[in-house]
């Protein structure tokens, strides 16, 4: 018979094959891309470009600031310059992708502005090789 999990809403039903699959899977759910995890506010995107430490590379340009956080946040800043839609749309979904999959390695406590750079279109491998290195460079700046 199905239960009630003690997380969800109390009318919703699980069924013990899905909570033992989540369970088995739990770094899955750990790697998702939270809420918590993202730069909304416009005044932390202020925050971020007024302190001006930034590290760059082909790709991204990096800002970042001390959050007093335990994670780091990211930002997207893509502009149109960069093309329509679908272009920024792409460079979107890989940022988010290469920051979810590279959280672990990202120093805590740091909210990151990523600004891609234009007429370059990375690889996924490549943004996954690139956001630490740059997000460490920028977390020794602000440690100065």
């Amino acid at each position: 018979m199905p239960t009630t999990s003690a997380g969800m809403a109390p009318n919703t039903v699980v069924s013990p094959a899905l909570t033992r699959h989540y369970v088995q899977n739990r770094s899955m759910a750990d790697q998702r891309f939270l809420p918590a995890y993202r730069i909304r506010r416009q005044t932390d995107f202020q925050r971020a470009y007024r302190r001006r430490c930034s590290a760059s590379d082909r790709f991204l340009v990096v800002f970042g600031c001390a959050n007093g956080l335990p994670h780091p946040r990211l930002g997207l800043s893509v502009s149109r310059k960069l093309g329509k839609a679908v272009v920024r749309n792409r460079w979107k979904r890989l940022l988010r992708e290469a920051f979810r999959l590279r959280r672990e390695q990202l120093p805590a406590g740091i909210d990151l502005v990523v600004i891609p750079r234009r007429d370059i279109e990375p690889t996924l491998a490549e943004l996954l090789e690139s956001l630490p290195q740059l997000a460490a460079r920028v977390a020794r700046k602000l440690d100065r």
